[in-house]
């Protein structure tokens, strides 16, 4: 089929509008406490989607109705591997009487697709597939290989991704498109996420007998203090990276008793905090534990009664691609192409699946449609014409890095 750039782009941006209607009418948020509470019946539908346009579909469960999907298209001729990653999971929709348009419902309104993962990340999923189906219906040259990642738990713990990289999937790819809500800016950095757990041990008693218990307030309000003096010293150390900004130390759950009803009258066992720790990637997770761990052993020596303990509960580390790398060069060739404006570099706020890619060794960009600040917002929406411009970006990014003589760049 012969068709114009301009018909081809009318089509490309109404299927991934209506791809992305379909994905988000499937709910697929993870609710453990119901049979059908996962990513399962849309895992089901992208498989059976991609095997109806030809492609080599692998379909992984990673937990009891949590699979993977894979999507394999192979030129059949040497060259390297780009890898696509969408994840199929969606947060919570909260309250649904504080939407004004159904969650699931995919409603189109004066441009703007509103619902449940139509930004973060069905919109980009859709768009991805759309992209790959352009180039196999068009008939477009290509060596090497295109891999469609399509994982489960993005939002939680990356399982999905992990299992991914586990069954070795990752091992020989040699570029990664993470398609998530960056309003197509090139996003070539991501903020790590250290997430650590801390319970300061007491003894439970009476408040009016203090000296016979022992108060785990005092030595919890101790360490946050320390902690908001360790944030102010990262900061003036590392600096405000340019697309990053701040590194930051944040409490976010503070809770006594950790167990139990608490009541004004009784000092609790225990307390405890959750720390949302954000790096750059000039700072380095081990070096930051031992200075939360020197507070702790100060504050040991200046209090017998001290007692701590503390897990951590994820270690993400921060990622930075350079911008001559091939994987971004594509990728900015592809946005000046279909955008006819020079791009925007950025960096994404917090993780995604592609910091466990980067672990990996494969090198990543980040790029998609949708408002950066829309996600796990009420009345979530996307601007449903950015869905044909990310489209046409990852085709032509897609086309750019698997053709190393460039006679498709810019087609």
């Amino acid at each position: 089929m012969n068709l114009t750039k301009t018909d081809r782009l009318k089509r490309d941006y109404e299927r991934a509008v209506s791809l992305t209607q379909q994905l988000v009418q499937i709910p697929s948020v993870y609710r453990p406490e119901e049979s059908d509470g996962n990513e399962e019946k849309v895992a089901k539908f992208v498989a059976d989607y991609l095997r109806d346009l030809g492609i080599d579909v692998y379909v992984e469960e990673v937990e009891p109705g949590r699979p993977n999907v894979i999507g394999v298209i192979d030129s059949g001729k040497p060259g390297k591997t780009l890898l696509f990653e969408g994840h199929t999971d969606v947060v919570t929709e909260g309250d649904r009487e504080s939407w004004q348009y159904d969650p699931f419902g995919a409603e189109i309104v004066d441009g703007l697709m509103y619902g449940r993962g139509t930004n973060d990340t069905k919109g980009n999923l859709a768009c991805m597939i759309t992209a790959v189906r352009s180039i196999l219906e068009d008939k477009e040259a290509f060596s090497g290989k295109i891999i469609l990642c399509i994982p489960v738990d993005e939002e939680s713990m990356m399982i999905g991704i992990k299992h991914f990289i586990e069954q070795g999937w990752a091992d020989d790819v040699d570029g990664a498109i993470i398609c998530e809500p960056e309003e197509n800016q090139i996003c070539v950095a991501q903020r790590g996420a250290l997430r650590i757990q801390i319970t300061v041990n007491g003894k439970m008693a009476h408040g009016a007998i203090s000296w016979s218990g022992i108060n785990p307030n005092w030595r919890m309000a101790k360490i946050i203090t320390a902690l908001e003096a360790l944030e102010k010293e990262e900061q003036e150390t590392h600096g405000e990276h340019p697309y990053l900004k701040w590194p930051s130390i944040t409490p976010t759950i503070v809770k006594a008793p950790v167990k139990g009803d608490a009541q004004i009258n009784v000092i609790p066992e225990k307390a405890m905090t959750t720390l949302d720790i954000r790096t750059i990637p000039s700072q380095d997770h081990d070096r930051l534990i031992q200075k939360i761990e020197a507070i702790f052993k100060k504050l040991e020596k200046e209090d017998e009664d001290f007692n701590v303990t503390y897990k951590i509960i994820e270690n993400r580390p921060a990622t930075e691609t350079d911008q001559a790398n091939p994987v971004v060069e594509a990728v900015h060739d592809a946005v000046k192409t279909t955008l006819d404006k020079e791009p925007e570099y950025n960096g994404v706020p917090g993780a995604t699946d592609g910091t466990f890619l980067h672990i990996h060794g494969v090198s990543i960009v980040t790029i998609g449609a949708g408002d950066r600040e829309v996600p796990h917002h009420i009345n979530e929406y996307v601007d449903i014409n950015e869905l044909g411009e990310t489209t046409e970006i990852y085709r032509q990014a897609a086309l750019n890095f698997l053709n190393e003589d460039g006679k498709n760049r810019g087609k």
